[in-house]
């Protein structure tokens, strides 16, 4: 197995895990408060981000995830085969774009992302977030020549370990 489809295919497998939760709510209406979330780890992203799956399923697209990410955490370079949307519940974070100006945003606050745009997310201030994808959920990390790279390796060059296993 080639290097890259590690990458795509570990994270894809945690993904899948979480999805298991969400497609058993999928012929209801549901809903929940952020408090009420129960979150874990999610490889390859960085230990100091925890998640779940609010709606959908990762694998199959049209997916919400919800994210509660610590103050200082930053998530390395990396990009997405689908389009992200990011809004920002509470707290404050940086998104930077290569090639492109840097975005702070407060509560309430919203990116779009397209697809395989080289961005990485660093949380100011306890960050709590909702990613809306519409295909298939991946997670490319990059070094700066924009070459993909391990999660271990992306995220010891921001100074966070990567999750392993969820948790």
């Amino acid at each position: 197995m080639n290097i890259k489809a590690k990458f795509v295919l570990f994270p894809m497998m945690s993904i899948l895990l979480m999805a298991a939760y969400a497609s058993a709510q999928m012929d209801m209406a549901h809903g929940g408060n952020v408090a009420d979330r129960k979150l874990t780890t999610i490889p390859p992203l960085p230990t100091c981000a925890r998640g779940n799956v609010v709606s959908g399923d990762p694998s199959q697209g049209n997916t919400i995830i919800f994210a509660s990410i610590a103050t200082g955490c930053t998530i390395p370079w990396h990009w997405h085969t689908p389009t992200e949307r990011v809004m920002i519940a509470s707290g404050v974070a940086r998104i930077d774009v290569k090639d492109h100006k840097s975005m702070t945003l407060h509560s309430g606050g919203f990116a779009m992302l397209p697809s395989k745009h080289i961005h990485q997310f660093h949380c100011n201030s306890s960050c709590q977030i909702f990613v809306y994808s519409d295909l298939p959920f991946d997670l490319h990390y990059v070094n700066a020549k924009g070459d993909e790279i391990t999660p271990a390796d992306a995220n010891k060059a921001v100074k966070q370990k990567a999750a392993t296993e969820m948790k």
